[in-house]
């Protein structure tokens, strides 16, 4: 058990305070945000801290910290963050939901954001800094590097490799044994049956409407219209 400083003061750090409370050994006794952001003094009873005072008010000898930051500038925002709470000394938990499916060999390196409903096969590696919203699918041997946002029911077949700074958004699905480069976005519903190369944004086509309203329907079926 820790006791655990939480970053920010969004929805992302309202769901870890709630995680943490509620499914981890560990407690979390405030919360803590840059200088600008400082807008409330106590968020769920618990005092919010400038982060750069942080390390003289709870000592990273006593407390350890958890990250939770979103997605902004494809995980470099969290990156940056997750580097300088390392740099002033504290020690970073993970959260590892108890209703993700996980195998003995399972580890997952700091500052780790496991959600509920994650199917994760034998002989997979999570490096440091990962995002899995609830729901997906992380198939046998494959490898999600550091710093890499995956979404919601997201299916990553087996042997495929998530480089760092990846995002994967709702319902993409990567073919077995494709490398995804550094800093691929690959949208919600894109299907990737290939190698990306690095930087790359894939998009799913929004199909078009169909030519009559849905209160013309006299029922719901593939025969309706």
């Amino acid at each position: 058990m820790a006791k655990i400083i939480v970053f920010g003061n969004s929805h992302w750090a309202s769901l870890a305070h709630f995680y943490l409370k509620h499914d981890s050994p560990h407690e979390v006794v405030a919360f803590t945000v840059d200088g600008d952001h400082l807008r409330e003094k106590e968020l769920y009873g618990l005092p919010v801290v400038p982060f750069d005072r942080v390390e003289s008010l709870y000592g990273p000898d006593k407390f350890s910290m958890f990250l939770p930051i979103s997605f902004k500038r494809m995980g470099h925002l969290r990156a940056e963050k997750y580097t300088q709470a390392k740099a002033k000394g504290f020690p970073l938990i993970s959260y590892v939901s108890s209703k993700a499916t996980l195998w003995p060999d399972f580890s997952c390196g700091e500052n780790c954001f496991i959600l509920e409903d994650n199917t994760i096969q034998p002989f997979v590696r999570i490096g440091n800094d990962v995002v899995l919203w609830s729901g997906n699918h992380i198939g046998h041997h494959s490898v999600i590097k550091d710093h890499v946002t995956i979404t919601s029911h997201v299916v990553i077949s087996g042997g495929c490799t998530v480089e760092p700074f990846c995002f994967l958004g709702v319902n993409a699905t990567i073919r077995d044994e494709t490398v995804i480069a550094r800093e691929t976005l690959v949208g919600a519903g894109v299907v990737l049956l290939k190698d990306t190369n690095e930087f790359e944004v894939y998009k799913a086509t929004t199909p078009p409407p169909a030519p009559f309203r849905s209160d013309q329907l006299k029922s719901i079926s593939h025969k309706s219209g």
